[in-house]
């Protein structure tokens, strides 16, 4: 009988409890939904260049070709990410938070400026990485991180369980099949701006002509000794990109048949 009293004491706590206190301690994001693709880096003399594109996907739908994925804390560093976008916002969020913490409220900042520097984020957002994947409700994301300090450029990139890489050369997504051999083969530590500019856009163009979550419409954004620089997005030229000759061969050795 006390079994049956307390049963039925229990099934009217939960009809009167609303839905979203009995549930709200089990909710996780089990997979990304809204994703942005690939972001692209390397080191070139004097700083450090980004290159990624504007366009977020619901699943195999375009959502919005206008959305920016690479950001500037501070004027000192620069974030991009991979992945669920609204995780990103949210790593985001905490970063800012942390960088106005260090230069407003730590102890050293009432004696001499300060600033949150690249390396010391980067190792951060690996603790935070670690942790949301070890309470198995990760952030989707791969991060890049950029920044220049100590007259050096600094590069790496986080993924979604924290594991860190610091390197010259660094692309998340399909860029780590399609644009690290580009990069390899044709990056050096003494490349200008303008090249690393141009050898980033070839990379773009392989990443949109093979990558079907991928956009022509691209932002860079570089860091060096004076700061960050994010540009406007813009559409890369691509309208000679589908004349190669694998592109427009006769099917089934059929000449002029049109087909491709």
């Amino acid at each position: 009988k006390s079994l049956f009293m307390e049963w039925h004491l229990l099934s009217i706590l939960v009809f009167f409890i609303p839905i979203q206190f009995t549930m709200a301690g089990i909710q996780h994001t089990t997979r990304p939904i809204v994703t942005g693709t690939s972001v692209v880096g390397l080191k070139y003399d004097g700083g450090v260049l980004l290159a990624a594109d504007t366009l977020l996907s619901y699943g195999s739908m375009a959502k919005s070709f206008t959305t920016p994925r690479l950001q500037s804390i501070q004027n000192k560093i620069l974030l991009g990410a991979s992945g669920e976008f609204s995780d990103f916002q949210e790593i985001v969020t905490r970063v800012e938070a942390l960088a106005l913490e260090e230069t407003t409220q730590s102890m050293e900042s009432l004696y001499e400026a300060r600033t949150l520097s690249a390396k010391s984020l980067w190792n951060y957002l690996r603790a935070v990485m670690y942790q949301k994947r070890s309470k198995f409700n990760p952030f989707w994301n791969d991060v890049v991180v950029a920044g220049f300090e100590e007259n050096a450029p600094f590069l790496g990139v986080v993924d979604k369980l924290g594991t860190t890489l610091e390197e010259n050369l660094v692309a998340t997504g399909f860029g780590a099949y399609l644009a690290m051999p580009l990069l390899r083969e044709q990056w050096r530590p003494d490349l200008s701006e303008g090249e690393a500019r141009a050898l980033l856009e070839d990379c773009m163009k392989v990443l949109f002509y093979r990558d079907c979550r991928a956009s022509a419409r691209i932002q860079l954004a570089k860091v060096t000794a004076d700061g960050t620089t994010v540009s406007e997005p813009y559409e890369l030229d691509h309208s000679n990109g589908w004349n190669a000759p694998s592109m427009v061969r006769a099917v089934g050795d059929l000449d002029g048949d049109g087909g491709w």
